[in-house]
């Protein structure tokens, strides 16, 4: 009877066994015919080049997806970057961390390099910028506190980054930019505010330096 058990079960294991394997195997000469159609990019982003250049997900990618690893924002982003990266020569040497999206802005991590080449060319920011539904900003990767709020405020030169006490022991974080606040003034001030509260939860007090 054991011999019997054993014979029942041991074939439908190894079904799923090879069902898994197949499906798997599948999902790689996929990738390897598709893959090989396309022009290989140097990019880097937090999904494979795979999904990036033909805006699917492997099983790896989605459960990242699905365990809050990646966010949607970072598989838009990425796709959009690898797009423009076929046709673009600079973009193709980015590299991608993240992308966070925050009241309908979108927060692009990238190398050092990679912000230095979009900022010394308006029209490479202006192509990034058109393939977004909302406004880019360009952070640092691994950026501390003040660092990120003075990619926040770029090109607006940053005077004084300082902790204060408000009435109640609440911290705050105290910016003081240059210039004059008018209506010509050429940044969201409240936009940036927001968004530095929802990515680091960091309250920020703007000053302007002449009244």
């Amino acid at each position: 009877m054991e011999y019997q058990e054993i014979e029942i079960f041991q074939p439908i294991l190894y079904t799923n066994k090879i069902n898994r394997q197949l499906d798997s195997t599948v999902f790689r000469m996929i990738y390897l015919l598709v893959f090989a159609s396309k022009k290989s990019i140097s990019l880097r982003t937090p999904i494979c080049n795979f999904d990036a250049m033909n805006g699917i997900l492997c099983p790896q990618c989605e459960s990242k997806l699905d365990q809050g690893i990646l966010t949607k924002a970072d598989v838009d982003a990425s796709i959009k970057l690898v797009k423009l990266s076929q046709k673009i020569h600079p973009i193709d040497k980015f590299t991608l961390i993240s992308c966070r999206e925050s009241h309908g802005n979108y927060v692009l991590y990238l190398g050092s390099p990679d912000i230095m080449t979009i900022r010394q060319s308006r029209e490479l920011y202006g192509i990034l910028q058109g393939e977004f539904n909302g406004k880019i900003w360009l952070v640092h990767k691994d950026s501390d506190d003040k660092k990120l709020i003075e990619d926040m405020f770029f090109p607006i030169k940053i005077l004084g980054i300082n902790q204060v006490w408000a009435p109640g022991g609440l911290q705050k974080t105290k910016v003081i930019v240059s210039g004059k606040k008018t209506s010509r003034f050429p940044m969201d001030v409240d936009k940036v505010i927001a968004i530095v509260h929802d990515l680091r939860k960091i309250e920020l007090v703007v000053e302007f330096e002449r009244k």
